[in-house]
């Protein structure tokens, strides 16, 4: 089972309600993608711009905000399987720019976090399709179209 526990620290994601229950179904949506899957607590940061812009350059060396982070737990963590956050302005500039419901791309984003935390990555094509398709999947799972259509 996986729990999630939704840190909301920008109050610009008061504009969706339901966030917890939003993060659950995304996640649980996932998991049923899965056929093996690592369990543990998922720590959800909804966080600013200039958050994220700071863990961008402080773990990945690059300048600027993105969408989301993951940040796998080590092998050694107690039931901790890792932390997803993401940027307000950008999450709402991205799906406004896509005509997209912004719960919609929050579910999208928190499902391609979550799958780096069970170790899928998007590096080469062949991660990436694996990947993409598993996000599809879960998204069609909760009525949501797909990220990748052009």
């Amino acid at each position: 089972m996986n729990a999630v526990d939704l840190i909301v620290e920008d109050e610009a994601w008061t504009a969706i309600s339901g966030k917890t229950r939003l993060a659950e179904t995304a996640i649980a949506a996932a998991c049923e993608e899965l056929d093996e899957r690592r369990a543990g607590v998922v720590a959800i940061l909804l966080t600013g711009d200039a958050a994220i812009a700071d863990l961008n350059r402080d773990f990945r060396a690059k300048d600027g905000p993105t969408n989301v982070l993951s940040f796998p737990a080590g092998e050694h963590a107690d039931n901790h399987l890792g932390d997803i956050a993401l940027a307000a302005g950008v999450v709402a500039q991205e799906a406004e720019a896509r005509g997209i419901a912004l719960e919609d791309h929050l579910r999208h984003l928190i499902v391609h976090g979550f799958l780096h935390l069970q170790g899928y990555d998007h590096q080469h094509d062949d991660e990436a399709e694996i990947m993409e398709d598993l996000e599809r999947r879960a998204l069609a799972r909760l009525g949501v179209g797909d990220p990748y259509a052009e």
